[in-house]
């Protein structure tokens, strides 16, 4: 769900970036609001998609394309073996421990940004069939975790609707301590 980004400092591109980021982050985190472990492993539709399961992808993916930026390995290593994994909370993997995971993820993804001599430098995509021959630069890998995660924040919306009829504008009144909209 879209709530108000406030406007960056003047020229603050960075800033204006890692808060639009940041903003997708809350939909996924007020997704899990309140519900138990069962419930946010739960697929409610005929979808795979599981709130818990939408939680660890986006921590995964926002790890693992601050690391393609960076030039080093991407801490969990997907293959066809574990892709299944990608999506479903594993061993003791727990929504809080996803959502402690996300949070380092998130400080390290701010640092790296804040960091960067220039948002403009860039570095070749990997080998991969989806994947085109070409590079990308820092910005491009902002704006792209800015599409993924909303698009994730999207997905979790109607999942947790489904789950117990609350709405994004009611999870965001929860997150703020108030009332819904009903």
């Amino acid at each position: 769900m879209v709530t108000h980004v406030s406007a960056e400092a003047h020229g603050d591109e960075r800033g204006a970036l890692l808060a639009f980021i940041e903003e997708a982050r809350g939909g996924i985190r007020r997704s899990v609001l309140g519900l138990s472990e069962q419930q946010a492993a739960s697929k409610p539709s005929v979808s795979e998609l599981s709130l818990a399961g939408l939680l660890k992808h986006v921590a995964e993916v926002e790890q693992g394309w601050i690391a393609k930026a960076k030039g080093e390995p991407e801490r969990v290593q997907r293959d066809e073996s574990n892709w299944h994994e990608c999506f479903v909370l594993v061993g003791d993997e727990t929504v809080a421990s996803q959502l402690a995971y996300w949070k380092q993820v998130a400080d390290e993804t701010e640092e790296f940004f804040r960091s960067a001599p220039d948002l403009d430098a860039s570095f070749p995509l990997p080998e991969a069939p989806w994947f085109p021959k070409e590079k990308v630069s820092l910005r491009w890998v902002a704006l792209h975790l800015i599409r993924e995660i909303n698009r994730h924040a999207g997905h979790a919306d109607i999942i947790r609707e489904s789950l117990d009829g609350k709405s994004a504008w009611d999870l965001v009144a929860q997150e703020r301590g108030g009332g819904g909209w009903g």
